[in-house]
């Protein structure tokens, strides 16, 4: 699975982390993520993270 990184504040998502505190189980790919999901530092829009290399 792909990490996907925030183009805002640099806030990579990990699918095997996931995102505990947002209550996303690890093994959660970003493509799964709930449409109202943002990044938990900045509170970016998922439309704003790029995928990573």
């Amino acid at each position: 699975m792909k990490k996907y990184t925030c183009s805002v504040c640099g806030y990579v998502y990990d699918p095997e982390k996931g995102d505990q505190d947002s209550g996303v189980p690890a093994g959660t790919a970003f493509e799964d993520l709930p449409e109202a999901w943002v990044c938990p530092l900045c509170g970016a829009d998922k439309t704003l993270f790029e995928a990573a290399d």
